[in-house]
């Protein structure tokens, strides 16, 4: 709170104002939109087109969300879905990042720049562009319509980032801790085991949340190129299977979009700190 206190009061009065007047609008076009969605699935059908327009639900109901499980069938399967493809993508993205890192951050070696500004350089590329090349290889490689399918092609647009940011903050480790261990005679693969990971874990946690949101967030266009069986679909597909084929029912489709990325959003809020608390350590040289 102190420091708090005295960060605030480096500035006058009046910019105070203006930083907190700044904050609230970039915070209202964010919000706005899960706001207006959220008011939408409490409100009746009928009243979602009326004239005037009311932006607060009159006569709002939970209606929206108890009839949402059976207008869209495997609701609850679309979900575990999204979250097994997720944490598979997540898992499979850590075990390559972490030592691939390490190495970028510890070692020099021939082509390590090329590499990493490669990697760079995938990331400029939209999925959509490559979906045809990804179809033929799924196919060729014949997992297509399983869950593999969903899975490989987002780990391999996930760990560019992934390298690139853990690869930062393992920069940041003093170089002294990692001189010690070989001292004592540790080999590369204890020292990462023993002295690196334990010491990079806050970063290790930011990129296994960021990469998990980019997994539940990029499962769309991989799903519907790559998968065409229903046990395999995950949450977006299955809203668009459903709500795509007749009329759309904007207060359930709302309503089970927010069921959808609630586990996610409480999963965020309660690794929040440890999210911060990486971006913090990693953002100061020790």
């Amino acid at each position: 709170m102190t420091t708090r206190s005295a960060m605030i009061s480096r500035y006058r009065w009046w910019e105070v104002v203006l930083i907190y007047c700044g904050i609230a609008v970039f915070l209202s076009f964010v919000l706005a939109p899960f706001v207006e969605g959220f008011l939408v699935s409490l409100k009746p059908l009928s009243l979602l087109f009326s004239t005037p327009y009311s932006f607060w639900p009159e006569n709002g109901s939970l209606d929206a969300y108890r009839t949402m499980w059976t207008s869209v069938p495997g609701f609850g399967w679309y979900i575990f879905n999204s979250f097994l493809i997720s944490f598979s993508v997540t898992a499979v993205v850590l075990v390559l990042v972490v030592p691939a890192a390490y190495a970028f951050a510890r070692f020099e070696f021939r082509g390590a720049g090329i590499t990493l500004a490669a990697f760079l350089a995938v990331n400029m590329f939209s999925g959509a562009v490559l979906i045809i090349p990804l179809f033929r290889l799924m196919r060729s490689m014949g997992v297509l319509n399983t869950y593999l399918a969903m899975i490989v092609p987002g780990v391999a647009f996930l760990i560019p980032s992934a390298i690139w940011l853990l690869r930062t903050y393992m920069l940041r480790i003093p170089r002294e801790l990692h001189e010690a261990a070989y001292m004592d005679g540790a080999g590369y693969l204890y020292t990462l085991r023993r002295v690196v990971l334990p010491i990079a874990m806050p970063g290790i946690t930011v990129v296994a949340i960021t990469t998990f949101i980019g997994a539940y967030a990029q499962q769309f266009i991989y799903a519907l190129t790559f998968n065409s069986r229903t046990e395999y679909m995950p949450l977006p597909v299955g809203l668009f299977a459903y709500f795509g084929k007749q009329e759309v029912i904007w207060n359930e489709l709302m309503a089970a979009s927010f069921v959808g990325i609630a586990p996610a959003m409480v999963l965020i809020f309660f690794m929040q700190r440890y999210l911060v608390a990486g971006l913090t350590a990693g953002a100061v040289k020790s």
